[in-house]
Formats: structure tokens, C-alpha cells, sequence
């Protein structure tokens, strides 16, 4: 009988610990996407981007944001999606721990005309992407 609930809990911790898919995106998002990371090379996940300007994030689509940074991009897979990031009438509001925009915290898309919050998701970790060379 102590089996069962300690295989449940191993295949809910094990689940827990796998990688979300891969967003599915348009063409012309996935276009987007190629030409803000074109000639750049992944680095190694970090948990917080210490620091950033709102202009210089770009949403590709409902789960995938970049901010430029220089000639450094950062690529973020959203825990969850933030419908409506591409409109022209929602915005990203972010609450931020003080350490910059870390995995985990809390993002809020809002309209811009009323500032009524329309839904939410979470920061995943970033993926720097630097230039070749």
C-alpha cells in the first residue's frame, strides 16, 4: 500500500523538474526570433537579468520575450503565457524583487488605455545569446 502514493510523489517531482515545449510560433514570429539572436551563440541559463530598460524588450509571441542589451540579446520562455504581449494595446507591468527580472517573478499584462490587468505568467530563466568570436 506505501508504494503507490511514493511512486505518485516521485513521478510529481520528476515532472516538476522537466523543461516546458518549446513555444509553437508563427512564421512571422519565428522570423522575428531568428533575426534578433542571427549570429549569436547561446550561452548557459541565468536565473535573473540584473538590469533592463522596458524599450528594449521585444515580445515574439504569448511565451517568448528578448531585451537587448548592447550587442547581448537575452531570450526568455515564459512559465505560462502572457496572451495578448503582441497587441499593440497590452503592455508587460512586472514586480521585481530588486535583484532586476528573475525566474519566478511575477508578470502582468495589462491593457494601455484602462490599466486593467488582463493576465498573467512568470519569468523562466534567461538565455543569453552573444555574438560569435
Amino acid at each position: 500500500m506505501r508504494a503507490i502514493p511514493l511512486l505518485l510523489a516521485a513521478a510529481a517531482s520528476s515532472s516538476c523538474a522537466t523543461q516546458p515545449p518549446a513555444p509553437t510560433r508563427t512564421a512571422e514570429a519565428q522570423a522575428e526570433f531568428v533575426k534578433l539572436t542571427a549570429e549569436r551563440v547561446p550561452g548557459a541559463p541565468i536565473t535573473c537579468l540584473p538590469s533592463y530598460r522596458a524599450g528594449n524588450m521585444t515580445p515574439i509571441d504569448d511565451s517568448t520575450l528578448v531585451f537587448k542589451d548592447g550587442s547581448r540579446v537575452y531570450v526568455n520562455h515564459l512559465i505560462g503565457e502572457c496572451s495578448l504581449l503582441k497587441s499593440g494595446f497590452y503592455t508587460l507591468v512586472t514586480r521585481s524583487n530588486g535583484m532586476g527580472l528573475c525566474r519566478g517573478d511575477i508578470a502582468d499584462v495589462a491593457d494601455v488605455r484602462t490599466g486593467m490587468t488582463v493576465g498573467s505568467c512568470a519569468i523562466g530563466d534567461w538565455v543569453p545569446y552573444a555574438r560569435r568570436g
